[in-house]
């Protein structure tokens, strides 16, 4: 890799050729990825993608009036600390937020390169493109957002809210809850069982966290190789498999951790399987809430699948170690 203090004028109009031609891909890239979901965003990354590609016309018309048709194969990864990017723009399903922040980068990025680039060329026609680009580009977050002004209508914008919210449910909470309902439901009855049949809560600990983690590694599994989110919107199925993963384990820890009360205590057994069943409780109320405020279960309903739900799987558990 070449220090960019190393690098001639020529190179650096080729990096900066091969950039605005990456960024107006990346922009269309954007776009096409968000056509669906948010159609009056796409159309805005649409505009920064013809304005890149701009940019990247201007900038070639120089290199070939100063150093001919023949561009030097260089591109930005080959200079030290220069505009390294993770390739977020290759995957499917990225949030809103996430694409919106990546572009602010981009033009951050692309910013602090011709200021430096301006101030090291020698040619006076060289240098002054560079600094209009340069000064084009820290204008960008205004470009873009008078581009939303005009194409991000209030009816659009009240449309991709709703978008952004349903698509939230599909990815984070719909595979949290599932996780937390599985966790805190599923793993009741073996902690309540090794509880009731041992009466030693160093026992029923180690069920617990045996239940709670296989639990949350399967989950994680399952979950992650159930769909690809292509087609359902789901969302990249890693990170689905860890939120449904980490909210099984949370669950069940939930009322599996009270049994750290030392055995040494007074009435240690029953104290933390008091502790326990409070946490049970509010739990399971917890989950009754969540599946009435996003996945538009009528709360009563909720309360009865959940709530009763849990305590026949509490009593369960205690009946067969009770026996």
């Amino acid at each position: 890799m070449k220090n960019f203090s190393d690098l001639t004028q020529r190179e650096i109009l080729a990096i900066a050729i091969s950039s605005e031609e990456e960024d107006s891909r990346i922009y269309t890239s954007f776009a096409e990825e968000l056509a669906d979901r948010y159609p009056a965003t796409s159309q805005v990354f649409r505009e920064m993608a013809a304005e890149e590609d701009g940019h990247r016309r201007q900038l070639l018309e120089m290199y070939q009036a100063r150093f001919g048709a023949n561009l030097p194969a260089i591109r930005r990864e080959d200079v030290k600390g220069f505009l390294s990017r993770r390739p977020t723009w290759l995957v499917k399903n990225l949030p809103l937020e996430t694409i919106r922040r990546q572009a602010e980068a981009m033009e951050t990025d692309a910013q602090r390169f011709y200021v430096k680039a301006a101030e090291t060329a020698q040619d006076v026609g060289v240098r002054k493109l560079l600094g209009d680009l340069a000064a084009v580009e820290s204008s960008h977050r205004e470009k873009a957002n008078s581009l939303s002004e005009a194409i991000l209508t209030e009816s659009a914008r009240e449309a991709e809210s709703h978008t952004a919210h349903r698509f939230f449910v599909l990815q984070y909470v719909q595979p949290g809850l599932a996780g937390l309902m599985d966790g805190s439901v599923s793993t009741l009855a073996p902690l309540f069982a090794a509880a009731f049949a041992t009466h030693n809560n160093w026992s029923t600990l180690l069920v617990g966290l045996a239940a709670s983690i296989g639990a949350g590694i399967s989950m994680a599994i399952a979950e992650a190789l159930s769909d690809d989110g292509t087609l359902t919107g789901r969302g990249a199925p890693l990170i689905r498999g860890a939120v449904t993963g980490l909210m099984t384990t949370a669950g069940g820890l939930g009322h599996s951790l009270p049994y750290l009360v030392p055995g040494s205590w007074p009435h240690a057994f029953w104290t933390a399987t008091s502790i326990a069943g409070v946490v049970v409780f509010f739990e399971l109320w917890a989950i009754a809430f969540i599946r009435a405020r996003y996945m538009d279960t009528p709360f009563l309903k909720a309360v009865a699948q959940i709530v009763l739900g849990g305590a026949i799987v509490l009593a369960v558990g205690v009946l067969i170690g009770g026996a």
